[in-house]
């Protein structure tokens, strides 16, 4: 759905986020939450890394039947919920997420940052580059304190009406920062 931004995050793209995740100390044994979770392929790369616990959270109940499916074809337990990222009330160590770019939508990314800055205390997210400046002032003013930053070009394809190009490669930035708590 072009309002929601629906894009899959690549598969090595997850892959390399995932074992940079679990290199980090950030997946075993964590309980750990995918918002806008799509496929579920972030959550999925949780879960095979260890992780105790793994929900994962869409709003979109076609997805969330994919996502199922994915976690199904892999033998890995996740709890999938049908959701606005808004109402998540809960704690979780590790969060990770590919939220809408707002591109669509001005300021589709919020609620997604928001929710992780709430209830997060590791997260990883991939933002666009463009909004940048934005997002170190929004983590930091938040107490969060970025400690990685790896630069990717998402590979966009062709699928909705609006689209020129077969192919249209969008910079993307992945932050690992971690929130303040108490």
């Amino acid at each position: 759905m072009a309002s929601t931004e629906q894009y899959l995050t690549p598969a090595g793209i997850a892959a390399e986020v995932g074992y940079l995740a679990y290199a980090k100390g950030d997946v075993d044994g964590r309980s750990a939450v995918d918002l806008g979770c799509g496929n579920g392929v972030l959550a999925i790369a949780a879960k095979l890394l260890g992780a105790d616990r793994v929900v994962g959270v869409d709003s979109d109940s076609a997805a969330l039947e994919v996502a199922r499916r994915n976690a199904a074809r892999a033998h890995v337990d996740v709890e999938w919920r049908l959701a606005d990222v808004r109402a998540l009330h809960e704690t979780f160590e590790t969060i990770f997420m590919n939220p809408p770019f707002g591109s669509q939508t001005r300021h589709a990314d919020r609620p997604f940052l928001d929710a992780a800055l709430a209830w997060g205390r590791i997260v990883y997210t991939f933002l666009n580059k463009n909004a940048e400046a934005y997002v170190r002032r929004r983590i930091e003013s938040a107490s969060g304190r970025i400690t990685d930053r790896l630069a990717y070009a998402f590979p966009i394809p062709r699928t909705f009406d609006f689209h020129r190009q077969d192919l249209r490669r969008i910079d993307v930035v992945l932050y690992r920062f971690e929130v303040a708590k108490g």
